[in-house]
């Protein structure tokens, strides 16, 4: 199962991640994508990673 994290002090909170996974991926009321789950069935997390504007999603293994 892969790891996935984001860096808080990168994260620019556009919400991109959000609406590409919302299974996994939360902007919170400080501005900051959470992650809220480590696991989707329908989303590939590193094409999600891969478009996040900053880079601060990781999809390690």
């Amino acid at each position: 199962m892969s790891k996935v994290s984001v860096d808080a002090s990168t994260c620019v909170g556009c919400g991109l991640c959000e609406q590409a996974c919302p299974d996994v991926f939360e902007v919170q009321g400080d501005g900051i994508a959470h992650v809220k789950s480590q696991v989707c069935a329908t989303c590939n997390l590193k094409e999600v990673a891969e478009q996040c504007p900053v880079n601060a999603i990781k999809v390690s293994a």
